[in-house]
């Protein structure tokens, strides 16, 4: 949130962190009905809604993917309804969401169908925008409902395992494949940040993770 907005969450400043460099949004060309979504304001410096930088490193072991790519994504608890694009590991790095606004799906991970683990991020806050995307992603419980809707036009539905913090200095590569790594039946993990946010460093300490399972009953085309 940029200085000239007021009241209790400027007193708060949970807007500060590293500059990282963003890659551009890598859409889907299969949206039809989701248009674009663009911010009216982008700010410079955002949060680490994925995992990013150092520690928050993933070399997915490769396997062939099947099902259906991810096209929006809609949480009606968390007040989330987004568009969804694709992003990318690189070198080990989760890459960030492009803007605060948007929910990205790694292309590494599980589609939408498959017996696979189908990882999203999403921005927690953005300098000089405040609250993005997952601001409210804190305030799901166990059995709330997540619909994703995929380039085929079917909405997958699922209900949320659970929400857990995790101290980011605990996260090592093991910790880090249980998260985000392949799973034997149909899963969904979002991530952003959470925590205390240290103002020395510019980043939050912990990271949010929300397990859904997938639910098949009254799905429609």
């Amino acid at each position: 949130m940029s200085d000239s907005l007021s009241g209790t969450r400027l007193s708060r400043r949970l807007f500060l962190m590293t500059p990282v460099a963003l890659s551009p949004a890598l859409l889907p060309s299969t949206t039809r009905a989701f248009a674009p979504v663009e911010s009216a304001e982008k700010g410079e410096m955002p949060t680490s809604g994925g995992f990013r930088p150092g520690p928050f490193a993933y070399v997915p072991k490769p396997w062939e993917i099947t099902g259906v790519q991810p096209i929006a994504i809609k949480i009606e608890k968390a007040k989330v309804d987004s568009q969804v694009e694709v992003q990318e590991i690189v070198d080990g790095v989760m890459l960030n969401p492009s803007g605060p606004f948007i929910v990205s799906w790694y292309r590494e991970t599980g589609k939408l169908g498959a017996n696979d683990n189908a990882v999203f991020s999403g921005h927690l806050d953005y300098w000089d925008v405040g609250e993005a995307v997952f601001w409210e992603l804190g305030s799901l419980k166990k059995k709330d409902s997540i619909e994703v809707t995929g380039a085929d036009d079917v909405v997958y539905k699922f209900r949320v395992d659970w929400v857990r913090n995790y101290q980011v200095a605990d996260l090592d590569a093991k910790a880090v494949q249980k998260i985000v790594g392949r799973t034997e039946d149909e899963k969904l993990t979002l991530i952003t940040c959470g925590g205390p946010f240290d103002y020395n460093a510019g980043v939050y300490l912990e990271r949010m993770v929300v397990r859904g399972s997938r639910i098949v009953e009254d799905e429609k085309n």
